[in-house]
Protein backbone atom coordinates (compact mmCIF):
# COMPACT_ATOMS: atom_id res chain seq x y z
CA UNK A 1 0.00 0.00 0.00
CA UNK A 2 3.14 2.26 0.87
CA UNK A 3 4.45 1.55 -2.60
CA UNK A 4 1.04 3.00 -4.36
CA UNK A 5 1.38 6.28 -1.95
CA UNK A 6 4.49 6.73 -3.08
CA UNK A 7 3.75 6.26 -6.95
CA UNK A 8 0.96 8.34 -7.24
CA UNK A 9 2.52 11.15 -5.00
CA UNK A 10 5.66 10.93 -7.96
CA UNK A 11 2.57 11.39 -10.35
CA UNK A 12 1.26 14.02 -8.61
CA UNK A 13 4.67 15.82 -8.34
CA UNK A 14 5.39 15.27 -12.17
CA UNK A 15 2.03 16.46 -12.87
CA UNK A 16 2.33 19.46 -10.38
CA UNK A 17 5.43 20.13 -12.53
CA UNK A 18 4.15 19.97 -15.95
CA UNK A 19 1.54 22.44 -14.99
CA UNK A 20 4.12 24.77 -13.38
CA UNK A 21 6.92 24.63 -16.49
CA UNK A 22 4.98 24.25 -19.49
CA UNK A 23 2.00 27.23 -20.51
CA UNK A 24 -0.79 25.23 -21.75
CA UNK A 25 -1.34 22.79 -19.17
CA UNK A 26 -3.51 23.60 -16.08
CA UNK A 27 -4.95 21.65 -12.49
CA UNK A 28 -6.81 23.56 -10.50
CA UNK A 29 -6.75 22.62 -7.44
CA UNK A 30 -4.82 19.91 -5.01
CA UNK A 31 -7.97 17.57 -4.82
CA UNK A 32 -7.70 17.58 -9.00
CA UNK A 33 -3.70 16.83 -9.03
CA UNK A 34 -4.40 13.54 -6.84
CA UNK A 35 -7.52 12.95 -9.09
CA UNK A 36 -5.34 13.33 -12.11
CA UNK A 37 -2.48 11.43 -10.67
CA UNK A 38 -4.90 8.68 -10.14
CA UNK A 39 -6.40 8.82 -13.48
CA UNK A 40 -3.27 8.93 -15.21
CA UNK A 41 -2.03 5.92 -13.14
CA UNK A 42 -5.46 3.75 -14.09
CA UNK A 43 -5.12 4.99 -17.77
CA UNK A 44 -1.17 4.08 -18.26
CA UNK A 45 -2.04 0.35 -16.89
CA UNK A 46 -5.05 -0.22 -18.79
CA UNK A 47 -5.34 2.16 -22.20
CA UNK A 48 -1.67 2.85 -22.64
CA UNK A 49 -0.89 -0.84 -23.37
CA UNK A 50 -3.56 -1.03 -26.52
CA UNK A 51 -2.62 1.71 -27.54
CA UNK A 52 0.73 1.05 -27.78
CA UNK A 53 -0.34 -2.41 -29.63
CA UNK A 54 -2.67 -0.91 -32.05
CA UNK A 55 0.00 1.71 -33.16
CA UNK A 56 2.97 -0.78 -33.37
CA UNK A 57 3.63 -0.18 -36.99
CA UNK A 58 3.99 3.67 -36.79
CA UNK A 59 5.96 3.45 -33.71
CA UNK A 60 8.43 0.56 -35.17
CA UNK A 61 8.87 2.92 -38.38
CA UNK A 62 9.54 6.14 -36.32
CA UNK A 63 12.04 4.51 -34.31
CA UNK A 64 10.35 4.84 -31.55
CA UNK A 65 9.28 8.73 -31.26
CA UNK A 66 5.58 7.99 -31.73
CA UNK A 67 5.35 6.97 -28.21
CA UNK A 68 5.80 10.40 -27.02
CA UNK A 69 2.70 10.65 -29.07
CA UNK A 70 1.02 7.96 -27.41
CA UNK A 71 1.83 9.34 -24.13
CA UNK A 72 0.75 12.52 -24.70
CA UNK A 73 -2.24 11.11 -25.79
CA UNK A 74 -3.08 9.28 -22.59
CA UNK A 75 -2.17 12.40 -20.82
CA UNK A 76 -4.65 14.23 -22.74
CA UNK A 77 -7.81 11.26 -22.26
CA UNK A 78 -6.94 12.44 -18.32
CA UNK A 79 -7.41 15.47 -19.41
CA UNK A 80 -10.49 15.19 -20.97
CA UNK A 81 -11.91 12.92 -18.17
CA UNK A 82 -11.18 15.40 -15.18
CA UNK A 83 -12.89 18.47 -15.35
CA UNK A 84 -10.29 20.81 -13.48
CA UNK A 85 -7.37 19.57 -15.43
CA UNK A 86 -7.06 21.18 -18.90
CA UNK A 87 -4.68 20.83 -21.34
CA UNK A 88 -4.41 23.50 -24.74
CA UNK A 89 -3.68 20.55 -27.51
CA UNK A 90 -1.57 17.66 -28.35
CA UNK A 91 1.96 19.47 -28.03
CA UNK A 92 1.40 20.95 -24.40
CA UNK A 93 0.04 16.79 -23.48
CA UNK A 94 3.48 15.82 -25.35
CA UNK A 95 5.53 18.61 -23.28
CA UNK A 96 3.60 17.28 -20.38
CA UNK A 97 3.93 13.80 -20.57
CA UNK A 98 7.64 14.23 -21.10
CA UNK A 99 8.17 16.12 -17.78
CA UNK A 100 6.27 13.82 -16.09
CA UNK A 101 7.92 10.69 -17.37
CA UNK A 102 11.47 12.71 -16.28
CA UNK A 103 9.92 12.95 -12.87
CA UNK A 104 9.12 9.85 -12.56
CA UNK A 105 12.30 8.53 -13.68
CA UNK A 106 14.22 10.62 -11.36
CA UNK A 107 11.93 9.52 -8.38
CA UNK A 108 12.36 6.13 -8.86
CA UNK A 109 16.17 5.80 -8.65
CA UNK A 110 15.05 6.98 -4.61
CA UNK A 111 12.28 4.38 -4.88
CA UNK A 112 12.42 0.58 -5.32
CA UNK A 113 10.42 -1.73 -7.16
CA UNK A 114 8.10 -2.62 -4.17
CA UNK A 115 7.37 0.90 -3.51
CA UNK A 116 9.95 1.43 -0.72
CA UNK A 117 12.22 4.42 -0.58
CA UNK A 118 15.25 2.71 -0.36
CA UNK A 119 18.63 4.36 1.14
CA UNK A 120 21.46 5.34 0.04
CA UNK A 121 24.38 3.62 2.38
CA UNK A 122 27.86 4.06 2.26
CA UNK A 123 30.11 1.45 2.82
CA UNK A 124 33.88 1.73 3.05
CA UNK A 125 35.77 -1.49 2.44
CA UNK A 126 38.95 -2.05 4.35
CA UNK A 127 41.85 -4.47 3.65
CA UNK A 128 44.98 -4.20 2.10
CA UNK A 129 46.00 -2.64 -0.88
CA UNK A 130 46.08 -4.68 -4.63
CA UNK A 131 49.03 -3.89 -6.11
Amino acid sequence: MTGFFFRLVITALGLWAAATIIPGVQIAGVGNLILAALLLGIVNAVIRPIILILTLPLTLLTLGLFILVVNGISLALVAWMLPGFTIAGLVPAMLGSIVVGVTGWLASTFVGSSGRIEHIRRIEVTGRRLD
